[in-house]
């Protein structure tokens, strides 16, 4: 499991997807691949949305990685509470073709094998859990430490 806590701003966002790619390839999901880009772009989009979204001034956001039987968990947390709450599956709304905005869950949908939206544990605030489905998953959970490859 990877876990980390990252200041609420843009720079921090672009640093959890880095170290987030960085952490698949070192647990044998080479950079590059379906799972490893589908995997940075999710939390790109999730972090993207902690900053704007969630941001509470003072407060970081985390990320935790894991892996699970078949997949890739991705969960990025924020302290923002109370409403609004994001749509979970189902429930996102596709931007209009001129609007500026309001692509990220939809991304998250498009890529991720299964989402939802939890609230915080410990409150206050909520999570957002993906997971992306990893081929060949036997070889990888197999593969000594560092070894494998994944696509």
């Amino acid at each position: 499991m990877f876990s980390q806590r990252f200041s609420a701003t843009p720079r921090g966002a672009r640093l959890a997807r880095r170290l987030a790619v960085t952490e698949l390839h070192a647990w044998g999901i080479p950079h590059g691949t379906e799972t490893s880009d589908s995997a940075a772009a999710i939390v790109a989009e999730l972090a993207a949305n902690a900053v704007t979204h969630g941001r509470v001034p003072g407060r970081d956001f985390e990320l935790r990685l894991s892996l699970v039987t078949g997949s890739v968990r991705i969960e990025v947390s924020d302290t923002r509470g109370g409403p609004p709450c994001p749509p979970g599956p189902g429930g996102v709304r596709h931007p209009e073709v001129l609007e500026e905005s309001g692509r990220g869950l939809v991304l998250v949908d498009a890529l991720a094998a299964r989402w939802e939206v939890l609230d915080r544990d410990p409150p206050p605030g909520k999570t957002v859990r993906a997971e992306v489905d990893v081929p060949r998953w036997l070889s990888l959970a197999r593969a000594p430490t560092g070894g494998a490859t994944a696509g």
